[in-house]
């Protein structure tokens, strides 16, 4: 059974801090790209960070959060991360990690992951 469980989500002050965890099992953690995508209220769902699969440490970014977002994978534990820095309140979203195998320059596709996380919800406000 495949399953992804995102969490870490919760409310912060603009210019804090939240690490999302993306806990996966059944599967071949290494084998799949894991990316993050987020939905804003009335917003489409959008790419922010990927980590490529193949065993390594190749990542990407979204414009709108590369310096601030870092993502991450631990191998032994068979989970991701998402380190969000210096939030704005333009970062309120559910985040979503999700599995695939996308071609370099497909990675924001969404519709090449093939399973997903239920999301965690990130409010950034004062």
């Amino acid at each position: 059974d495949v399953q992804l469980q995102a969490s870490g989500g919760g409310l912060v002050q603009p210019g804090g801090a939240l690490r999302l965890s993306c806990a996966t099992s059944g599967f071949t953690f290494r084998d799949y790209t894991i990316s993050w995508f987020r939905q804003a209220p009335g917003k489409e769902r959008e790419w922010v960070a990927a980590t490529r699969n193949g065993g390594g440490s190749v990542t990407y970014y979204a414009d709108s959060i590369k310096g601030r977002f870092t993502i991450s994978r631990d191998y032994a534990k068979n989970t991701a991360y998402l380190q969000m820095n210096s939030l704005k309140p333009e970062d309120t979203a559910i985040y979503y990690c999700a599995r695939g195998r996308p071609p370099s320059g497909s990675i924001r596709n969404e519709g090449l992951y093939h399973d997903w996380g239920q999301g965690t919800l990130v409010t950034v406000s004062s």
